[in-house]
């Protein structure tokens, strides 16, 4: 299997490629819009998701005869960017989206906030009505550069067809550089339409862009001594474990350092599951053993995690004892949210390797602490608290079971799993195996509803070889499902369980817990005893689907692996299941990670001189 390229690769073939590019100059009579096709194909583009429309119809011109590059004709724009999105997380390289002008690209707003939130590496070229109609409120005019400055990376605009080519390279350097996130190339229709020579490769013009990626050799050292001598030390692993291929790295950290490992929503799969380090997922819906391991810890090492308000709860009551080593590509991360005693601004991977290096010296002058003591307490909380839970009492099917069975039988070789956003997604995270990087796509900074079929489909684009679940709930499936469509007429045979609760699950909880069962408007009428509006088989089967319902426990099983044998077209499942499963563990919002609770009623004890 070819290695996924890092951040870092990229950086460093995409700088030789520029400056060298084999030693030949291509100078071809173009159009604008011709320049932004020959632009993406020189860069390696295979695939592209995207709706035309007016300011945009110049450049799909040529794309229709491009050669060795896919276009997918979405049925919605945040279908585009969210195909995107699952596209560069699965396969490491740069998603890329094509729409109009005006309400088009509006549209994308969404995915690119997300991308931006996720570190994601990502493309988006859009059509701007002509330079004469600009600032005339024209018909579908927008100023998008403006809307989306402040949710990606970076944002242009492009009136001149001659800058096109520098300006494309240009937004992919910069998504798939340093943190990676999402750029947008706003282009006007009439540089689209403007003769201009395409001449490859461009100068980059970037004098203020410099992501540092070697990280500074004295701080990895007192981070390797820190590590060495802590008593309770955690290895808090986030995202950027996975952008910048840091897995190896991290995990051997962890063998030799001993440290309890906790991996954040985004970082699932960056140390498998099965490691005996491994105490999943911190924060609001973690797991007892680790919180607790963050709240009780000396020493954290945070790897390419931003401290988010899901992960921490109260800053003020987070891990008060302990000192925090900061490692991360981004200094604008660092000491954001919780201030870092040793902080190393730097890209992961090449940073995690330096500290294992550095860490069998410290070893060797300083010694190594004692954890048995620490390991303990863990086991203890990890035995005590495992993840499980209740029957519900309305009789009906418990959505944890769906799950669990779904990564017991199907597993965790060659599968990707996808989510939308809500109770299933907590659940994905808990009850489904992850072994490896790149086999969990989830929204994680702006848990965006609707997120799961379209990432699936570029999930399964990038890689068709895998086969791609996407877990979503009722509310979350209706909100871009029209995408079942894009994938049924492009042979994308992803495999969709709809967990319906006929509700909007979380919100509904929290109604439950906090609003005394106010049920205020979280009844959606889609599951037993209901209206059933929308019928989802009805609906899965008018996109030419496989389709079916699942009521009884007994039927979960034959219903996975009836869905694991049929390849020739999507599949959707309606698991009719309880609305009263609940997400447990839980930390209430705004509150400390003490004061977790393991289940109704149930508050853990966290530290040992309470114990």
């Amino acid at each position: 299997m070819a290695k996924t390229p890092t951040p870092a690769d990229v950086a460093a073939s995409r700088a030789a490629d520029a400056s060298t590019h084999g030693g030949r100059i291509i100078r071809e009579k173009s159009t604008g819009a011709r320049s932004i096709i020959r632009s993406l194909q020189e860069l390696g583009v295979e695939v592209v998701f995207g709706l035309p429309g007016g300011a945009i119809l110049p450049t799909y011109d040529p794309l229709f005869d491009a050669e060795g590059m896919k276009h997918i004709l979405v049925r919605h724009e945040q279908g585009a960017g969210h195909a995107a999105e699952g596209y560069a997380v699965a396969t490491g390289k740069v998603g890329v989206c094509i729409v109009t002008s005006g309400p088009a690209a509006t549209n994308l707003v969404t995915p690119l906030l997300d991308a931006n939130m996720d570190s994601i590496p990502m493309v988006a070229i859009t059509g701007q009505v002509g330079v004469s109609s600009i600032g005339t409120d024209a018909f579908q005019e927008a100023d998008i550069v403006g809307a989306t400055m402040p949710v990606t990376k970076h944002s242009f605009l492009i009136t001149n067809a001659a800058e096109i080519p520098a300006r494309i390279a240009e937004a992919f350097y910069i998504a798939s550089t340093g943190r990676p996130g999402p750029v947008l190339v706003d282009v006007t229709r009439s540089a689209q339409v403007e003769e201009a020579d395409f001449v490859w490769p461009p100068v980059l013009d970037l004098p203020g862009y410099h992501p540092v990626t070697k990280p500074n050799a004295r701080q990895v050292r007192e981070a390797a001594r820190l590590l060495a001598t802590a008593s309770r030390p955690v290895l808090m692993v986030g995202g950027g474990a996975i952008r910048s291929g840091a897995s190896d790295d991290t995990v051997k950290l962890a063998d030799m350092s001993d440290a309890a490992v906790v991996t954040t929503m985004n970082a699932r799969g960056a140390v498998p599951d099965s490691h005996p380090h491994n105490l999943g997922m911190p924060g609001m819906h973690g797991t007892v053993a680790a919180v607790a391991a963050l709240q009780n810890a000396d020493l954290i090492v945070a790897l390419g995690s931003r401290f988010d308000d899901r992960v921490t709860g109260s800053l003020a009551g987070f891990a008060p004892e302990a000192k925090v080593v900061h490692v991360d590509i981004d200094p604008a991360e660092i000491s954001k949210n919780r201030d870092a005693d040793v902080p190393i601004v730097g890209d992961l991977k090449e940073t995690t390797a330096e500290l294992v290096k550095e860490f069998e010296a410290a070893v060797e002058q300083y010694g190594k602490a004692d954890l048995s003591p620490w390991w303990e307490r863990l086991d203890s909380l990890r035995e005590t608290y495992k993840m499980t839970w209740d029957e519900p009492s309305d009789e009906a099917m418990a959505a944890q079971y769906v799950v669990s069975r779904i990564g017991e039988i199907v597993g965790g070789d060659d599968v990707i799993y996808v989510t939308g956003v809500g109770q299933h997604q907590m659940w994905a995270t808990h009850f489904l195996p992850f072994e490896r990087p790149r086999q969990w796509i989830s929204s994680g900074g702006a848990g965006t509803m609707g997120y799961g079929v379209p990432a699936g489909m570029g999930a399964k684009q990038g890689c068709p070889e895998k086969t791609v679940w996407v877990i979503d709930g009722d509310g979350s499936f209706q909100m871009t499902n029209q995408e079942l469509a894009t994938c049924r007429l492009n042979g994308i045979n992803i495999k969709v369980a709809i967990i319906n609760n006929s509700s909007l699950g979380m919100v509904r909880q929290w109604q439950t817990l906090f609003y005394e069962q106010r049920y205020s408007h979280t009844e959606l009428d889609t599951g037993m005893g209901t209206a059933r509006v929308p019928d989802f088989v009805k609906l899965g089967e008018a996109y030419d689907c496989a389709a079916w319902r699942v009521e009884d426990p007994s039927e979960v099983d034959d219903a996975i692996r009836k869905a694991m044998e049929i390849n020739d077209r999507p599949v959707v499942i309606d698991f009719v299941t309880s609305p009263n499963s609940e997400v447990w563990p839980m930390v209430p919002a705004g509150l400390s990670n003490d004061q977790i609770m393991y289940a109704r009623e149930i508050w853990p004890i966290l530290d040992d001189d309470n114990a």
